[in-house]
């Protein structure tokens, strides 16, 4: 299946692109072999092939979710730079206009 320069304007056009007329026959060859890459794909016979939906057979190990207390409300508090009672002081960051 070739591709028309017609249809790569089309899609520029879909895709919000603009190609100067080099550019056109450029996308139209990169195209066209793109086109030929998947022909040679339908040409293998592929019944009882599984579609490949991962690339290898890894699965994420999951923890389970469960809340654990790693460090306590004082250890964090004693490296802090600022802190108040129970509480990091940071900066302010929002100014408010009236």
């Amino acid at each position: 299946m070739k591709i028309s320069k017609e249809e790569v304007e089309k899609l520029a056009h879909l895709a919000r692109l603009e190609f100067s007329e080099e550019e056109k026959l450029s996308m139209q060859a990169d195209m066209d072999k793109i086109l030929g890459f998947v022909d040679k794909i339908n040409e293998l016979d592929l019944e009882g092939v599984e579609p490949l939906v991962y690339l290898n057979e890894d699965r994420n190990i999951m923890r389970a979710d469960k809340v654990e207390q790693n460090i306590s409300k004082e250890d964090a508090l004693r490296n802090s730079p600022a802190k108040d009672s129970d509480y990091f002081r940071v900066p302010k960051v929002l100014k408010r206009e009236d």
